[in-house]
């Protein structure tokens, strides 16, 4: 029970990587806090939970909904012990086909979202609290038409290394898990054909050492292990979970 009594909120938490970490942080004794944009998928997530599990609506790309969200955190349990900023989308295209509004929706969800589910929780992370973003191990390589994706995920390394630093004096640790490529819905959602994604799949198997793709539940154990106090002495960190595709 590594997380005995600990208040843990997750972005993203009703799917994939997020819901996976909410199983595993509850099963560690965590009090869960699920946050994500589909009333109905936040819902269903937090039943399958189970236990005390609260579900919140928000949509981390819009500062008021994230204000919101904390207001209700801070009434009912008054403080956070473990933040998993881990709401994200992922969409490819080549630099000539990106436009505004390609950009911008995924800057405004991964780095936007990420840094104020960051500030609005400041207030309630209690001395000691663990904070870890979502980053991806395409920030170690180029990978054709993933431009704007991998910049949105770089970024949040450098935000992980800055808070770190800036919030230690509240002995806050500030942290990043890059997954590689993990069996997730994510990959129905690049708005991209059946047939390339599963090309897309195929190219990216071949570049991963283990040969398969990752588990979300394996990504989950990892993140509980840096909400933990197991990682005490662990901050401004990148933990690579990707079949050492970052490194092959």
């Amino acid at each position: 029970m590594k997380l005995q009594n600990k208040i843990a909120v997750i972005t993203g938490g009703n799917s994939g990587i997020g819901l996976a970490t909410a199983h595993e942080f509850k099963q560690q004794g965590a009090r869960v806090i699920i946050i994500g944009r589909n009333p109905e998928a936040v819902a269903a997530a937090a039943t399958e939970v189970g236990g005390e599990t609260l579900g919140l609506v928000a949509d981390v790309s819009k500062v008021a909904d994230l204000e919101a969200a904390f207001r209700v955190i801070q009434e009912k349990y008054g403080r956070v012990d473990v933040l998993f900023a881990n709401a994200g989308i992922a969409k490819f295209a080549p630099l000539a086909e990106v436009s505004e509004a390609f950009f911008v929706e995924q800057v405004a969800i991964n780095v936007k979202g990420a840094y104020f589910t960051a500030q609005k929780a400041l207030p309630l992370l209690a001395e000691g609290a663990s904070v870890i973003f979502t980053s991806s191990t395409v920030s170690h390589f180029g990978m054709p038409g993933s431009s704007v994706y991998s910049l949105t995920k770089a970024a949040l390394i450098n935000l992980a290394k800055t808070l770190a630093v800036e919030l230690a004096g509240k002995k806050i640790r500030v942290n990043v898990v890059s997954p590689g490529p993990i069996a997730t819905p994510i990959f129905g959602k690049m708005g991209l054909p059946e047939a390339a994604v599963q090309e897309l799949g195929g190219a990216i198997l071949a570049q991963v050492p283990l040969a398969r793709f990752g588990e979300a539940s394996e990504i989950a154990k990892a993140v509980t292990y840096l909400a933990s106090a197991d990682a005490a002495y662990v901050t401004g960190t990148e933990l690579l979970v990707d079949g050492g595709m970052a490194q092959a």
